[in-house]
């Protein structure tokens, strides 16, 4: 029943993928997004990480695609944009192609399955997953953390300007 499941959420996940290259309306596109953002939350709870799927529905399906919504209805991409970028769907699919391509080869190929880390499920059981997750992001990953919160302030400082300079 699980596998009928998994089956089911992956192939609406790859359905509404393909709806978000496929859509002609950047709107239509972004709502497919939020789709297969939601397929990959249930992917999340499939693998017994709560924590994750409620990130990944927050942080991406809400903000994110608010960003990106926003930003869409601000440059009001028309027609031209489409007529200009239409000859590179082919290069996109190829492209897309080799990777899929170069992903199963080595997936098929490597000795990914039955690898155990330091944090084995019942590590995780005992400790649960948010404290982990902090304690590695907090101990071992802070330096990149604060890279990206300084990369994220440099990010909003820049925008601030270039829309100061058009008011």
């Amino acid at each position: 029943m699980e596998l009928l499941f998994f089956y089911l959420v992956a192939a609406v996940a790859i359905i509404f993928g393909f709806l978000v290259i496929k859509c002609q309306n950047p709107v239509n596109s972004a709502i497919s997004l939020v789709m297969t953002f939601f397929c990959l939350a249930v992917f999340y709870v499939m693998l017994h990480a709560p924590f994750m799927a409620a990130i990944q529905v927050l942080v991406y399906a809400g903000a994110i695609m608010v960003l990106i919504l926003f930003v869409i209805m601000l440059l009001n991409l028309g027609a031209e944009t489409k007529r200009r970028y239409a000859h590179s769907v082919a290069g996109g699919a190829f492209s897309g192609l080799l990777v899929l391509l170069t992903v199963l080869y080595f997936v098929s190929t490597g000795d990914t399955v039955g690898v155990q880390g330091a944090m084995t499920p019942e590590v995780v059981e005992q400790v649960g997953h948010t404290e982990l997750i902090g304690l590695a992001l907090f101990t071992d990953f802070l330096l990149p953390f604060e890279l990206a919160s300084i990369l994220l302030l440099v990010a909003i400082v820049g925008a601030v300007v270039l829309a100061k300079k058009e008011a």
